[in-house]
């Protein structure tokens, strides 16, 4: 019997279902966080008998024929990248876009990573860094004396040294565009990484066209929706166990040819 091999594939494929609901649920409150949907594709058919070859009489093709398919498979695990809402902190530091953008980021070894997680930080240098230290492109330093910094919209970074009354420009943010977001690669710590699929990144400026703005004191929040996570994992639960209930009666069935055979 095939239908054991069958519901196999079915309890993996739910299995791993499963573990993508579980990772978005467990990253609800991570800042940026885009959630993932698990995509499947039905595999191979076996043909008990071809469609549209001629029937006995050799006159007319048959309408319709008898495939069998063998199961089902994980073919992506898609992240989707949906704008999440955007909560204040207060933060001078702590910046979201609001539309299409990635801030980009000098890692470990010079390469360049991608994030949305705007909560940035200032190192022993006064550089403007990520909570993992990780210089945001380009480099900016704010001084030492300065006592107020002030991010517009269209990423322009201001200081205030000591008691001046107008600001000083230290720097500019600018954003990364790809033409395939789904397919960056995902790395931990709210970052990612180009790939081919993504396509090569296109920088620009916070407000130009195809590009969203910045809004200091503010972070995306993630854009997991409690309720529809809840709702799939239910469902996965079932699929699961009808599933499992195919591998019982496929067992139970065997069960009474091997009886009578005796």
């Amino acid at each position: 019997m095939r239908s054991l091999a069958i519901a196999a594939t079915g309890m993996k494929a739910q299995q791993t279902n499963v573990e993508v609901i579980a990772n978005n649920i467990a990253n609800i409150n991570t800042t940026s966080f885009k959630r993932s949907r698990a995509e499947f594709t039905d595999l191979l058919y076996q043909a008990e008998r071809a469609v549209g070859v001629p029937n006995r009489g050799g006159q007319e093709a048959v309408p319709e024929g008898a495939q069998i398919g063998l199961g089902v498979r994980t073919t992506a695990v898609r992240n989707l990248h949906m704008q999440g809402s955007l909560s204040q902190t207060g933060n001078k530091l702590d910046v979201a876009l609001n539309g299409r953008g990635w801030f980009q980021i000098t890692g470990p070894n010079g390469e360049t990573f991608f994030t949305r997680a705007g909560s940035f930080n200032k190192n022993a240098l006064g550089q403007i860094v990520t909570g993992d230290g990780y210089l945001v492109q380009p480099n900016m330093t704010i001084p030492q004396d300065a006592t107020e910094v002030v991010i517009n919209e269209t990423g322009q970074v201001f200081v205030r040294n000591g008691t001046e009354t107008t600001l000083q420009q230290i720097g500019q943010l600018t954003l990364a565009n790809f033409t395939n977001e789904a397919g960056l690669e995902a790395l931990g710590s709210n970052l990612y990484r180009e790939t081919l699929a993504s396509g090569a990144p296109r920088a620009g400026v916070p407000g130009d066209p195809g590009f969203g703005s910045v809004h200091q004191g503010y972070l995306e929040n993630s854009n997991v929706d409690p309720v529809k996570e809840i709702t799939e994992l239910i469902s996965a639960q079932r699929a699961y166990e009808m599933n499992s209930k195919i591998i019982q009666a496929s067992d139970e069935m065997y069960a009474t040819v091997a009886k009578n055979l005796r």
